[in-house]
């Protein structure tokens, strides 16, 4: 599984990636063959509390998932967004079988 992060306008701190990619990773244990992962992370203007924007596009063979959470802090966001995800992705699997 490939995860791709953008960070709009601004660079994402290694430790961030690390914690978006580790989080992408744990979603294979509920949906076997995800292809692509694309994460989008931006900052919504104005520069307020709940501005951190992650879009999420998962990519698997007969499955396009689609996700965005805005919070505090990417963390957060990406948390909100993985969770989102992992209900997507079983519901998906109950109706594949």
């Amino acid at each position: 599984m490939e995860v791709k992060i953008q960070a709009i306008k601004f660079d994402a701190t290694a430790k961030l990636q690390e914690f978006i990619t580790k989080k992408m990773n744990k979603l294979e244990r509920f949906y076997e063959g995800i292809e692509l992962v694309e994460v989008t992370l931006k900052v919504v203007k104005p520069e307020t509390s709940d501005n951190k924007e992650v879009d999420i596009k998962l990519i698997a063979p007969h499955l396009d998932l689609f996700v965005s959470k805005v919070s505090d802090t990417f963390e957060q966001s990406t948390d909100e967004c993985a969770e989102a995800l992992q209900k997507q992705l079983i519901k998906a699997k109950e109706k594949k079988q």
